[in-house]
C-alpha cells in the first residue's frame, strides 16, 4: 500500500500540475481560458477511450507488468509536455497522458480486490486515494517553486515543472516491475498461515456472491419470466453472468457511473482551475499560490480517511457518499459569490473535503458485486465514463469564464453536478449483508 500510494501521488500530480503551468503558460503561448480548459480536460478523452481495453489487458498480463509499463509511458509523456508550442500539441499530449494513465486507477482498484476482503475495502481505497490530496499538498508548493526557475537555462518555469515532475514516474515504473506482486500467494512477505487465511476469506466471499447471484436470478426469473432484465431498479444484486459485459447490463452500475461523473466534474474542475481561482482573488506570488492551494488538500486528506473508516465500521455506503456531496456542493455554490480569499479557501476546502471523502465509500459499492472478468470491465466502465466529468468540469469552467470573464457561472454548474450525485446515490439500495 505505501508503494501504491507513492505511485498515485505521482500520477495525480502529473495530471493536475497543468493547473500551475497555466499561471505562466497561458500568457506565454497565448492560450485563452477556453483553449486551456479544453486542453486540461483533453486528458480525460484519452482516459475514456483507453480505459476498458487497458484494464482488460491488465487482467491478462498481470498488474505488475502492465502498471509498471503504464507508469514509464505516462512519465515520458508528462515530461514531454515541456515541449508544447501551440494548442494542437497541448491537446495531443494531454490526450496521450490520459491514454497512458487510463489503466492505472481502475487497475489498482481491481488489484486491491485480490488482496483485501470486502469489509476492509472502503478504508483501504480511502487510504490509497488519500494520495490524491497529498499530491496537492506536496505538488502545490513544489509546482509553485519550480515556476520560479523561469528562464533558467533558456526554459520557462512551466517547462521546468513538467520536466522535473515527469522524471520520477519513469524511475518508479522501473521499480514497480521488480517490486509489485500480482497475488497474495506470490508474496514473500506473507507467511503460509496468512496466505491461507487471505485466500480462503476471498474465496468464501466469491462463493457467497455466486450463491446470492443464483438466488437473485431464480427469484427474478420466477417472478418476472417475461422480462429480459434480471436486476430490480437500483439494487446492488450481483450480475448473473461472469462475462466481460455482465456488469454493463446492470442498472446500478449505470447509476453509480452518473454519481462518479458528478464527483469527477467537481474534482477536476477545481483541481485544474484552483491556482487561477486563487490568483483571481489576490495578487500573490506563484509560490504563495502553491502554499495556499495545499490547504484544501491537507484538510481533505484527513477527512477522507475518517469517512472511509466510519463507512467500514458501520458498513454503510450511500449516506457516506451523499452527505459529503451535499456539503461540498453547497460550499462551492457559496464560494462562487465570495471575493474574500480567506473565505474562499475555507469554502473550497469544504468542497475538496467533500469530493475526496466520497471516494472510499463509493468504490466499496461496485466492488461488492463485481467479480472475475466482470470486475475488470465494470470497474473500468464506471471509471472511464464517470471520468468524462474530468473533461466536462475544466472545459465548462474555462468556457464560461471566456464568455463572462468570471468564474461564478462555471463554479455553480460544477456544484450542481455534485449535488445531483448525492441525490442519485441515495437511490441505489445497499448491498445485501452477508
Amino acid at each position: 500500500m505505501p508503494f501504491l500510494f507513492v505511485l498515485y501521488v505521482v500520477a495525480y500530480l502529473d495530471r493536475i500540475n497543468v493547473g500551475f503551468a497555466a499561471l505562466q503558460m497561458q500568457s506565454q503561448l497565448g492560450f485563452s481560458d477556453k483553449v486551456y480548459g479544453l486542453g486540461a480536460g483533453m486528458f480525460f478523452a484519452g482516459y475514456f477511450f483507453f480505459q476498458v481495453p487497458s484494464n482488460l489487458v491488465l487482467e491478462r498480463v498481470g498488474a505488475r507488468r502492465w502498471i509498471a509499463l503504464l507508469i514509464v509511458v505516462w512519465g515520458i509523456v508528462s515530461a514531454s509536455t515541456a515541449l508544447i508550442t501551440n494548442a494542437t500539441s497541448f491537446y495531443a499530449l494531454r490526450f496521450l497522458l490520459g491514454a497512458a494513465e487510463a489503466g492505472f486507477f481502475p487497475g489498482v482498484i481491481l488489484y486491491l480486490k485480490n488482496w483485501f476482503p470486502a469489509s476492509a475495502r472502503a478504508r483501504t481505497v480511502a487510504r490509497f486515494v488519500t494520495a490524491a490530496p497529498i499530491s496537492g499538498v506536496i505538488g502545490g508548493p513544489l509546482s509553485g517553486a519550480l515556476l520560479g526557475l523561469h528562464l533558467h537555462a533558456g526554459l520557462a518555469g512551466w517547462q521546468w515543472m513538467f520536466l522535473l515532475e515527469g522524471i520520477p514516474a519513469v524511475l518508479l515504473g522501473v521499480i514497480a516491475w521488480k517490486y509489485l506482486v500480482d497475488r497474495p500467494g506470490d508474496a514473500a512477505w506473507l507467511d503460509s498461515q496468512e496466505k491461507t487465511w487471505l485466500r480462503e476469506t476471498l474465496q468464501n466471499e466469491q462463493i457467497n456472491r455466486a450463491v446470492h447471484s443464483r438466488h437473485a436470478g431464480s427469484i427474478a426469473n420466477s417472478g418476472a419470466a417475461n422480462r429480459n432484465h434480471i436486476h430490480a431498479p437500483g439494487t446492488l444484486a450481483a450480475p448473473a453472468h461472469s462475462d466481460t459485459f455482465a456488469a454493463l447490463r446492470s442498472r446500478p452500475i449505470w447509476m453509480l457511473t452518473v454519481v462518479y461523473f458528478g464527483l469527477t466534474t467537481t474534482m477536476y474542475g477545481m483541481s485544474m482551475w484552483l491556482p487561477t481561482v486563487i490568483k483571481s482573488l489576490a495578487s500573490v506570488s506563484n509560490l504563495t499560490i502553491g502554499m495556499v492551494s495545499a490547504i484544501p488538500y491537507l484538510a481533505a486528506a484527513i477527512a477522507m480517511v475518517r469517512v472511509g473508516l466510519h463507512s467500514d465500521r458501520t458498513q454503510e455506503r450511500r449516506w457516506h457518499v451523499a452527505l459529503p456531496a451535499f456539503a461540498g456542493a453547497c460550499a462551492l455554490g457559496v464560494a462562487a459569490y465570495t471575493h474574500s480569499l480567506t473565505l474562499a479557501v475555507v469554502l473550497l476546502s469544504i468542497t475538496v473535503m467533500g469530493y475526496f471523502s466520497m471516494m472510499g465509500p463509493f468504490w466499496a459499492m461496485p466492488t461488492i458485486l463485481l467479480s472475475s472478468t466482470s470486475a475488470a470491465a465494470g470497474i473500468a466502465f464506471i471509471n472511464s465514463f464517470g471520468n468524462l466529468g474530468g473533461f466536462f468540469g475544466p472545459y465548462t469552467i474555462g468556457l464560461v469564464r471566456s464568455s463572462t470573464g468570471a468564474f461564478r457561472g462555471g463554479l455553480l454548474l460544477v456544484a450542481a453536478t455534485m449535488l445531483v450525485s448525492g441525490a442519485i446515490v441515495l437511490l441505489v439500495k445497499e448491498p445485501a449483508k452477508a
